[in-house]
């Protein structure tokens, strides 16, 4: 999935520098020849990546990847198409957790997020779900302190550096902190101790950010004030850019 999304941005930068009008000198090269395909060949493509995939998935990212190469146009369909044939996940699911990744700010893949939306609402997905998912994905910029700092704090050990900074227990807000994240989240890491103990401010601030996708109420919802989205899906797409991150 990352790959796909990086690959098609990729290609969309070289067609700003190279445009597919060639000149007349270059149209008879043996290299134009047997780069693009036909007429007939890229309609088949299109029908298979429509079989595969479904017909809103093609977007001018595919488009750019199907004029400059086509068997590897063909490649990546015949990839993307494997997790939908085997629908472990339903559409709706896999299209929501597609969405995470294209929507994080290492990616803000534009043609995808559209496309996942598209496909996502064409399933079933609700407005809160779709937007569950976008509120999910703007944490991702979190992990430059949840593994920066310890990195950080490691260092500062070695260097025999702010000892008593980063040795002090927690104090009783710190405690609290660290309760309230566990009960709204529903889990606690060894990473966020050091964020936490350098800096509770910083650290209240986003677990109340943080906070709001896995503990809003929505109307008619029947999750209990957990969100919209179910469990599954919800971590299925934060594992998906925690992935995409590293």
């Amino acid at each position: 999935m990352l790959f796909r999304t990086g690959h098609r941005m990729q290609l969309e930068i070289i067609l700003a520098y190279f445009p597919l009008s060639p000149s007349p000198a270059t149209q008879t090269t043996s290299t134009h020849r047997n780069t693009m395909a036909s007429d007939q060949d890229t309609a088949a493509l299109k029908a298979t990546l429509a079989a595969s995939l479904g017909p809103s998935a093609f977007h001018p990212g595919w488009s750019s990847l199907l004029d400059l190469d086509p068997p590897f146009f063909s490649a990546s369909v015949a990839l993307a198409a494997v997790p939908r044939q085997k629908s472990h996940l339903s559409h709706k699911d896999q299209a929501l957790i597609s969405l995470a990744v294209d929507s994080a700010a290492t990616h803000l893949y534009t043609l995808g997020i559209r496309a996942h939306v598209t496909s996502a609402l064409k399933e079933g997905a609700t407005l809160h779900e779709v937007l569950e998912v976008i509120e999910l994905s703007s944490t991702l910029g979190i992990h430059a302190c949840n593994i920066g700092v310890p990195l950080l704090v490691e260092v500062l050990r070695e260097e025999g550096l702010f000892q008593e900074d980063v040795k002090r227990p927690f104090d009783s807000a710190q405690e609290r902190l660290k309760a309230e994240f566990t009960a709204k989240r529903g889990y606690w890491h060894v990473f966020w101790e050091d964020f936490l103990r350098l800096d509770p401010e910083f650290f209240a601030a986003y677990l109340e950010f943080s906070s709001v996708p896995w503990t809003k109420v929505v109307e008619g919802n029947s999750t209990g004030g957990r969100g919209v989205l179910s469990p599954k899906v919800s971590e299925g797409g934060s594992r998906g850019l925690c992935t995409g991150w590293s």
